[in-house]
């Protein structure tokens, strides 16, 4: 048998300027994890909220990452990428954290950069688009947004703890959020959890 043939799809991921850069680093642990090849982009803002809630560069660390599995990170200004296009067979795309700037973009079907376009042919493509939206309170404008993405068919998770899991610690509320993410991207091995 072909051994590009057994390999999953890719999955794009997404990182933006909203709170929550922790999810965005436990989501892509686990997929790589699970064995998913990874395609990321990170917008300006999604960089400089990454460094200063985790200390670090997200140019870095998705640097270690192509070391250790089949991950590739595009920058939000290339348009020319290959996750710019349809032709590029994917799984689907994640966007955790989405900012309401993301999240307004991809409602009006804007895309200026290559993480909205990404998400564009996501949607045109018909594939899975999962996003986690990180704002708090919620403006009519918001739930106005994510109400026409959710009637696009747009899986909308926002990192909601599940108090009835008694969580303990902050790392079990970011787990219990991306595993929710995963199952909602629709991967077999999560989807039963």
């Amino acid at each position: 048998m072909d051994r590009q043939a057994s390999r999953p799809s890719p999955i794009v991921l997404g990182v933006t300027g909203a709170s929550g850069a922790l999810l965005a680093k436990r989501a892509i642990e686990c997929l790589l994890g699970l064995g998913y090849p990874l395609r990321l982009v990170c917008s300006r803002a999604g960089e400089r909220v990454w460094r200063e809630e985790l200390d670090g560069e997200f140019a870095s660390f998705a640097e270690q990452l192509q070391s250790s599995g089949d991950v590739e990170t595009y920058s939000v200004e290339d348009i020319g990428a290959p996750i710019a296009s349809g032709r590029l067979p994917t799984r689907g795309m994640l966007i955790v954290p989405c900012s309401m700037d993301a999240l307004a973009a991809l409602a009006q079907g804007r895309s200026a950069n290559l993480l909205e376009r990404a998400a564009d042919v996501t949607l045109k493509e018909g594939r899975r688009l999962v996003l986690v939206p990180r704002e708090s309170p919620l403006s009519a404008v918001h739930l106005g947004n994510m109400l026409s993405l959710a009637r696009l068919g747009v899986r909308i998770v926002p990192p909601m703890p599940a108090f009835y899991r008694k969580p303990r610690t902050v790392e079990e509320v970011v787990d219990e959020v991306v595993e929710r993410a995963l199952r909602a991207l629709g991967l077999p091995e999560v989807a039963g959890q």
